[in-house]
């Protein structure tokens, strides 16, 4: 009998008994029972499967809520640990340099043991529930990454169990995107990835915003432990809802079934396995090729490293804002965390203005190039709408830099944040896009490329941040970051527009054939 993958996959290329080399006995193929089969989580009832993204959202909505929560109570972090504007800041970003880590081997797990296990897994990871012994060395201290957080007693058990939480807290981003896809077909999924997309677009803009509230009436310490008690209630509310929808997870607990079910001398003669199983979808192939290949992508495509940087600066820049926005409004215009976080808003509504234009720019804009070449499609016509998010960028940190440097009237600080938020949007959906299309077998591998640079710039700007502005203050920083931000980004589309056809066709990964 031939050896049998240990673990589903996703390769259905043998599917019929045929396939397989048999050298006595026969062999049984678990497929579904025909294309209504009510097991497959395509076929769900509607409330089934809305109720299934609606707690993967909550997921999903709590890890970016934690990445910037904390931010407002930077100042009280500072003065309690008396630690330089450096150290402060990356008790915040830490979390961040989690993301471009946790991604690359929990996408690999999901693959293995399916969506839900690892959704809930990591989950309790970001919580933690073990406690330490009781010596008195230990102090009682819980060993346990975001409710440790808030009973960390220094700075540098603070950064710890911040980067530990973020490990968990990077599963949803990384897998929750499959559990649409198991859900929905191509033709129904607009509606519900624009549900999902929204929630971690929105929740690192609330975060603030209840954290300023809640450092001002209490202390830091309750930023972690109301989050805690947040995620403990997703947590009930997953373990008692969410369904594994990955199939051939679910193709696998049929196939066990089936050999629980059969006399134990035919179960020795008989190969029972799924379409999905394929020796190369072993836990070893899958894990080597998930985390070797966005490396070497970023190595051999220049496509890739262009769009990389200039979206990891972005994106930089973004996460700069989260850790400075209480200094600003702190120092400069005198109000309490609890006002200070308000001013998160703009950065939201300049991202949901942009996210909401833009998600319909794009689609329009391709499809304008498109009947015009022809009716031949290229990923090139996705860059135009990258455009606007190249000039706002710049405008955006020259007005609120001045503005907060002059303290002049706190809205036109408010408008150049708004700016800066769209222009992000315009810039990370135009991207996104554009890589896809490019590398299209590979679009997952150069995705996890650009967030893992895009997560360690989101760790390393607020760290060079406080320096930068005690030096120079707010409005000359700016304007340097303005300046790298015109020499990144205002040449790129216009670059890639005209020779990115040329560059992909040179390409070991790109797609080349038409669209």
């Amino acid at each position: 009998m031939t050896e049998k993958s240990s673990r589903p996959g996703l390769d259905s290329s043998s599917t019929t008994v045929t396939d397989v080399f048999q050298t006595d006995g026969t062999t049984i193929i678990v497929d579904w029972d025909g294309p209504d089969d009510p097991q497959n989580p395509r076929n769900w009832t509607l409330k089934k499967k809305w109720i299934a993204l609606a707690t993967v959202s909550s997921f999903t909505f709590l890890s970016p809520v934690s990445s910037s929560m904390s931010a407002p109570a930077s100042e009280q972090i500072q003065e309690h640990f008396a630690i330089s504007s450096t150290l402060t800041a990356m008790t915040v970003s830490i979390f961040v340099l989690a993301y471009a880590v946790g991604p690359l081997f929990l996408g690999p797990l999901s693959e293995i043991f399916g969506r839900s296990r690892v959704l809930q897994i990591a989950n309790l990871w970001f919580l933690g529930a073990c406690v330490s012994p009781s010596p008195p060395s230990y102090t009682h201290l819980p060993i346990a990454w975001n409710i440790g957080c808030g009973f960390a007693t220094s700075a540098s058990q603070l950064i710890v169990f911040r980067f530990l939480a973020g490990i968990g807290g990077s599963a949803p981003l990384s897998v929750s995107g499959g559990v649409v896809g198991d859900l929905f077909t191509p033709e129904r999924r607009g509606q519900a990835v624009a549900i999902y997309t929204l929630v971690p677009l929105l929740s690192p803009i609330l975060g603030p915003i209840a954290g300023g509230w809640i450092a001002q009436r209490s202390t830091w310490r309750w930023v972690y432990y109301s989050t805690s008690i947040l995620d403990g209630v997703v947590q009930v509310v997953g373990t008692l809802l969410l369904k594994e929808t990955y199939p051939p997870v679910l193709l696998e607990r049929k196939a066990r079934l089936i050999r629980k079910t059969m006399d134990e001398e035919k179960v020795m003669y008989t190969e029972i396995r799924t379409k999905f199983d394929a020796k190369d979808r072993h836990w070893k192939a899958i894990f080597s090729k998930a985390m070797v290949r966005p490396i070497l992508l970023f190595v051999h495509e220049p496509i890739l490293v262009v769009l990389s940087s200039y979206l990891a600066f972005a994106y930089g820049v973004l996460f700069l804002f989260f850790t400075t926005l209480p200094t600003i409004f702190g120092r400069n215009y005198g109000e309490q965390p609890g006002l200070a976080g308000l001013h998160y808003i703009a950065l939201g509504l300049g991202l949901l203005v942009a996210a909401q234009s833009n998600a319909r720019l794009l689609d329009r804009m391709y499809a304008y190039f498109k009947e015009k070449n022809d009716g031949v499609g290229k990923p090139e016509f996705r860059l135009p709408s990258m455009v606007p998010g190249t000039i706002l960028l710049p405008v955006g940190l020259l007005i609120s830099g001045w503005a907060a440097q002059e303290k002049v009237h706190w809205i036109v600080v408010d408008i150049g944040l708004a700016l800066v938020g769209g222009s992000m949007m315009f810039i990370a959906q135009s991207t996104q896009s554009y890589v896809i299309d490019t590398f299209t077998l590979y679009s997952a591998s150069a995705l996890a490329c650009v967030n893992c640079l895009r997560s360690v710039a989101g760790f390393g700007f607020p760290l060079f941040a406080p320096p930068m502005y005690d030096a120079l203050g707010f409005g000359r920083g700016n304007t340097i970051l303005a300046g790298v931000a015109v020499a990144l980004g205002c040449p790129a589309p216009w670059l890639l527009w005209r020779y990115g056809e040329r560059i992909r066709g040179a390409s070991r990964h790109a797609a080349k054939g038409k669209k």
